[in-house]
Formats: C-alpha cells, sequence, structure tokens
C-alpha cells in the first residue's frame, strides 16, 4: 500500500497547486477530506482552541499526537502535522519525528520561533526567533530520525512576522533549505501577497514554498501558481466558521421557546450519519448476524 508521505510528495511534485485546510478534530479533517481538498493541516492552533487553551505551546506533544491520530484514522488523504517549535530540542525533535512518521502522519512543520511560542497573528505579540544555527539543529535531527524519505520535513520561517527583514527571511530559508528541509513554509501578517511574492521572486532555490495567507486571504490561486507557490493551506476558516456558527446557535437557542425557532441552517441528523458511517456499521452487524445464524448460533 502507498503510504499517505509518499502520495502527498507526489502531489507536490506533480500539482500546479496543492491545496490544504485546516482541522481540529477528526470530524473536522473528515469533512475537508469530503469538500476535495489534497490534504488536512492539522492545526496547532485549532487543536488548542478546541480545548479551550491559548496557541502558546501550553498542550504536549502526545495531546497533539494523539488528535492528529485520530485525522488519519478517520481520513483518506494525508495529514499535515503543525507541530509548532517541534516540541523541545533536537532531541525532542528526533523523538517527535519517530512518533508521528509512526502514527501514519504524511508531514510534520516546524518553525523557527523560540518556546513557548506565540501564535503569529496575535497583536501586541513578541516574536522571538531561535538562532539559525539551533534551528538548523532540529532540522538534522528530524531528517536523520525518519525511517521513510518520503516522510516530509516542512520548516517554516516566521523571519517576516517577527519583523527581522526580507533578507534574514532568505538567509535562514536558505539555510533550512541546505540542511534538508524538504519544503519552506513562508509566513506574513501584511494584508496583502507583496511580501510573500517579494520572498518567492528571491528564492532560488527549487525546493517548494508553502504558504498560509490567513491575513491576506484576498489572494487567488493563480496568483499563487504564477509565482511558483506549490502548496496553500487554508489553516483556521474551519475552526472560525465553527466558532461563529456555535455561538449563534446556542445563544439563539438559550432564549428560544422552542428548538425551531433558531435561524442558523442546521445539518440533518442523516448529514452526520453518514459521515459516521452509521448505516455501515449496521451492514456489518447485520452480516455477522447472518454468520452466526448459519452457524447456528441464532435460531
Amino acid at each position: 500500500m502507498t503510504s499517505q508521505a509518499k502520495i502527498l510528495k507526489e502531489k507536490i511534485e506533480r500539482s500546479s497547486l496543492v491545496k490544504v485546510a485546516g482541522a481540529f478534530d477528526a470530524l473536522s479533517a473528515k469533512l475537508v477530506e469530503i469538500a476535495g481538498f489534497d490534504a488536512v493541516w492539522a492545526s496547532s492552533f485549532g487543536i488548542s482552541a478546541t480545548h479551550a487553551l491559548p496557541d502558546a505551546g501550553i498542550m504536549t506533544m502526545t495531546e497533539f499526537l494523539n488528535v492528529s491520530s485520530s485525522m488519519v484514522e478517520s481520513c483518506k488523504i494525508p495529514i499535515i502535522a503543525d507541530c509548532d517549535t517541534g516540541f523541545g530540542g533536537p532531541s525532542n525533535v528526533s523523538h517527535m519525528i519517530k512518533k508521528y512518521e509512526g502514527a501514519g502522519i504524511a508531514a510534520v512543520s516546524i518553525e523557527d520561533k523560540t518556546f513557548p511560542k506565540q501564535n503569529s497573528l496575535l497583536e501586541d505579540s513578541t516574536q522571538e526567533l531561535l538562532s539559525e544555527k539551533d534551528f538548523v539543529a532540529k532540522i538534522i535531527a528530524a531528517k536523520n530520525a525518519r525511517s521513510d524519505s518520503n516522510f516530509l520535513i516542512f520548516a517554516r520561517t516566521e523571519a517576516l512576522i517577527a519583523g527581522k527583514g526580507m533578507d534574514e527571511a532568505i538567509k535562514r530559508a536558505s539555510a533550512y533549505d541546505d540542511a534538508g528541509a524538504d519544503a519552506i513554509i513562508i509566513h506574513s501578517k501584511q494584508k496583502d501577497p507583496t511580501e510573500i511574492f517579494e520572498f518567492v521572486n528571491k528564492w532560488e532555490s527549487t525546493k517548494p514554498i508553502i504558504v498560509i495567507p490567513t491575513s491576506y486571504p484576498s489572494v487567488t490561486t493563480d496568483e499563487l501558481i504564477s509565482h511558483r507557490i506549490k502548496m496553500v493551506i487554508y489553516a483556521n476558516q474551519s475552526l472560525r466558521a465553527s466558532f461563529v456558527s456555535i455561538s449563534k446557535t446556542l445563544n439563539e437557542l438559550v432564549k428560544a421557546k422552542s428548538g425551531d425557532q433558531i435561524t442558523t441552517e442546521l445539518s440533518t441528523m442523516e448529514d452526520i450519519f453518514k459521515v459516521q458511517q452509521m448505516y455501515k456499521l449496521k451492514s456489518e452487524e447485520k452480516s455477522i448476524e447472518d454468520h452466526l445464524k448459519k452457524l447456528g448460533y441464532i435460531n
């Protein structure tokens, strides 16, 4: 059976643009798959939010891994795990790679900020970068720890987020490329993609560039393709849509005299049954029952 890591690697090599959407649990990951995306981004921001915790390196590797593993079990498309700063130094990264690869994850992303990190788009936040040397050590550790060369390591530089400038972003990305990263994620908090396009125009390597256009959502897929960007990650739209819908529904419901007074559109129970494969389960139970009858255990 072809591994999900190999499937993702081939998608990046062959596709003009790989489209990825964020998820925060197995159900949202399954909905990403049903919608037709190429892969799922197991968002550390989203997973932290569903535990009502800040996106600040508070949850453990095991907690994040458990959620990502549930996505692997529920989906047939590759899962890319957002692993923040790698849960520690090179030894921690090495352990993380073995665990995530063993769980069937296709790729991991690690970023060059110090621990504990703060969300890149948090207003008035302090964004401190790890030294280039120390982050290169993490990439080397990750590369040495993997057993399958198809398992992908994405190096994310936050140089632009931290206000270190374009030259520093290019310098760091080039160093991470040389260290063996399989792709570079370049992140920006600007409201338009000008800064990102400047980066890719100066990028001389053939290593794929990945973007997360949360702060510049008006950028088009045609623009991304024309700038040779290989992957776009819509990292948190599913979480934000869920937050609005759930909040609105509950705020209406607590004031309503009956359940049919809410105005928010709801799925049917059948919609959810289908995603849960409830009818497949009933069919399997019927098959077992028929077999037991043939064996004489049931009259």
